[in-house]
C-alpha cells in the first residue's frame, strides 16, 4: 500500500520591515544640501555679491570722464601684469590727442570698421549682436564680435579681455552709464585715445608715431584704414604689414568709406 505524499504548502514571502503597514517604499531623501545651506542663506550671499558689484562700479570715475582724461586703463594694467607673469616688463606708450586733431577720414575708417551705427544706437547694436550670434553658431566658434565702440570703451577702461558672462553683464551696465553720461563726441575721443594698437601701444597718437612716424593729424586715408583694420587683433597684426588679412580688411574699409 502506497503512502500518500504530504501536500505541498505555499508559503508567502515575508514582507520586508519597511513594507509593514504600508504599500509604499520609503522615500529616499534627496537634496539634503538644502538643509545644510538654507534658501535664506543663498539669497543673502547672492544679495551681498550684487551689492559688492554695485559698490565697486565706477560711478564717480565715469562722471569725471566728461572733463578729465584717464591716466591709465584696466587693459593697460592687465598687459603689465601679463608681462610680469612672463618674467618681462611692459612699457606703455600712451599719448593723448584731442579729437579735433584726428583727421575726419581716419575717424570715418574706424567707425565703418568697428561701429557703423555709432551715432544712432544707445550703446548696444542689437541687430549686430544677433547677426554675430548667428554667424558664430554657424561656424561653431567665435569669428565675429558684436561689440560697439562704447562697449569696447567700457571693457578697455574698466574690465578685462575675459569673455565670461559676468564680465559681459558688467560691460553692458557700464556701457549704459557711459552713454547716459557722456556725449558721442567724448566717447569717440576716449576710444581713439585708449584703444590698443599693439604691444604697449595705446591710442591713435602713439600708433601713428610707432607705425608711420608722424602725428595722428597727418595720417593719410590709406594709413587710417590700415590702423582700423587691425583693431580686432592688435597683438597679431600690425597696420604696416602686407598680409592678406590686413590688405583685404583695408580694401573693405575703403569701399565702405566710399559709400558714405
Amino acid at each position: 500500500m502506497k503512502r500518500a505524499r504530504p501536500k505541498a504548502t505555499k508559503t508567502r514571502p515575508k514582507k520586508p520591515l519597511w513594507n509593514i503597514g504600508s504599500h509604499r517604499k520609503p522615500r529616499v531623501r534627496r537634496f539634503r544640501w538644502i538643509r545644510i545651506i538654507p534658501f535664506k542663506t543663498i539669497f543673502v550671499l547672492l544679495g551681498l555679491y550684487v551689492l559688492f558689484e554695485v559698490l565697486t562700479f565706477p560711478f564717480l570715475s565715469i562722471a569725471q570722464l566728461s572733463t578729465e582724461n584717464p591716466t591709465e586703463t584696466a587693459l593697460m594694467r592687465q598687459r603689465i601684469d601679463e608681462a610680469h607673469d612672463q618674467g618681462t616688463t611692459m612699457t606703455i606708450d600712451y599719448r593723448w590727442t584731442p579729437l579735433s586733431h584726428v583727421p575726419r577720414h581716419v575717424r570715418m575708417a574706424i567707425l565703418v570698421s568697428e561701429d557703423g551705427t555709432f551715432y544712432s544706437h544707445a550703446g548696444v547694436d542689437w541687430h549686430e549682436v544677433l547677426e554675430s550670434i548667428e554667424t558664430n553658431l554657424e561656424k561653431g566658434r567665435i569669428v565675429r564680435g558684436g561689440s560697439t565702440i562704447t562697449q569696447q570703451l567700457a571693457k578697455n577702461l574698466y574690465l578685462s579681455t575675459s569673455r565670461d558672462p559676468i564680465r559681459k553683464g558688467k560691460e553692458l551696465l557700464i556701457t549704459w552709464m557711459l552713454e547716459s553720461t557722456l556725449s558721442k563726441k567724448r566717447i569717440l575721443e576716449l576710444y581713439l585715445n585708449i584703444i590698443e594698437w599693439g604691444p604697449g601701444v595705446f591710442g591713435i597718437e602713439a600708433a601713428a608715431q610707432r607705425y608711420f612716424h608722424k602725428p595722428a593729424s597727418r595720417l593719410s586715408i590709406d594709413e587710417g584704414a590700415r590702423l582700423a583694420a587691425v583693431i580686432p587683433s592688435p597683438l597679431r597684426h600690425q597696420p604696416t604689414e602686407t598680409t592678406s588679412y590686413v590688405e583685404k580688411k583695408k580694401e573693405l574699409i575703403l569701399r565702405r568709406m566710399s559709400t558714405r
